[in-house]
């Protein structure tokens, strides 16, 4: 009877090493974060969430950020230092990195945001399936700049030259030497029956020079400028909605640039995409691998109009406009 315990007793034992070792022991995941600009306060947000999510840092995660502080030529060199250290997983914030990162590593997994078009840049093959080593979350509206275009129209129909405000620091030239997001404005200009002239601010981001590019607009002699969501552009929305004010121009900015003092903001905010970044990170470090999970898509557009600013360049938003409006600014 003895006997027959103690076998009893060693079965349960072998069991449970077996089960013990089958176990996945607790580990600490790095994850690397590559970013256009200095430690925002999207870094401490991403921390949270992923706190939210469970994760302890210094215990169950750790971050080797690398901000490049508008200077986005350091990104090549960013990825090649996170590619050495075989990390976990790898953040982009912005096409720019996130070409660089995959250009470095196609083993690490990445997970992306502030890109416009993931397909048209050559960071996935399809928005369900990505096939690579990146998926994310993406702003793209494909509908966005036909809207603005149609949106100026409506609201000064004597408009014939349009600005296409961008950077010299978009990737994704075709022959024609545009960008996709630059061919996407000038063929929505086109299609209302406006004249377009794309102007490239020239960076880094911290020395933008404006000045150079509103003497390129002035002498297209345009009438209005439409703000591509660009990475040198971004940070500087509201001293460009003051130049263009200075100069009677109305303003059509992408959703994210409600605050810059513009005409309008319409479209996706690049914004409202972050807060997705954990949990499809969270997704990845479980096992999820980034060829099978599709890229998220963030729909909610939003129309913000600014009565102060329309005061201020002479110029009456029609009744039609305020209506459907989701914000005014008095």
């Amino acid at each position: 009877m003895k006997l027959r315990w103690r076998i009893i007793a060693s079965i349960f034992v072998l069991v449970a090493c077996g089960d013990a070792s089958a176990q996945q022991p607790n580990r600490q995941f790095r994850v690397g974060i590559m970013s256009n600009t200095t430690a925002a306060v999207f870094f401490d947000q991403l921390r949270k969430d992923f706190a939210n999510l469970g994760y302890v840092e210094g215990r169950d995660i750790t971050f080797e950020p690398r901000w490049a502080q508008g200077q986005l030529d350091r990104h090549p060199g960013f990825a090649d230092e996170l590619a050495r250290l075989e990390l976990d997983l790898i953040m982009t914030y912005g096409g720019v990195a996130t070409a660089a990162a995959q250009k470095a590593t196609s083993k690490t997994p990445i997970v992306f945001t502030i890109v416009t078009d993931p397909i048209a840049l050559g960071l996935a093959r399809d928005m369900s399936r990505p096939g690579g080593n990146a998926t994310g979350i993406t702003s793209l509206d494909t509908q966005q700049a036909a809207k603005q275009f149609e949106l100026l129209k409506e609201a000064v129909p004597s408009i014939s030259r349009v600005a296409i405000l961008s950077d010299d620091t978009l990737p994704g030239a075709d022959a024609s030497g545009f960008v996709p997001i630059e061919r996407e404005n000038r063929a929505a200009a086109i299609a209302v029956g406006f004249e377009p002239f794309v102007v490239r601010v020239k960076g880094p981001t911290a020395e933008a020079k404006l000045d150079e590019a509103f003497a390129e607009i002035m002498k297209h002699d345009v009438q209005a400028i439409v703000i591509v969501e660009a990475p040198v552009v971004f940070p500087h929305a509201k001293r460009i909605a003051e130049i263009a004010a200075e100069r009677k121009l109305p303003t059509v900015f992408p959703g994210s640039q409600g605050t810059a003092g513009g005409l309008f903001a319409y479209g996706t905010s690049v914004i409202d995409t972050f807060p997705r970044m954990s949990i499809i990170a969270d997704k990845v470090l479980k096992g999820t691998k980034p060829a099978e999970l599709p890229i998220e898509i963030m729909r909610k557009r939003t129309l913000i109009v600014n009565q102060r600013a329309a005061k201020a360049i002479g110029i009456t938003v029609p009744a039609s406009i305020l209506q459907r409006a989701d914000r005014v600014v008095e």
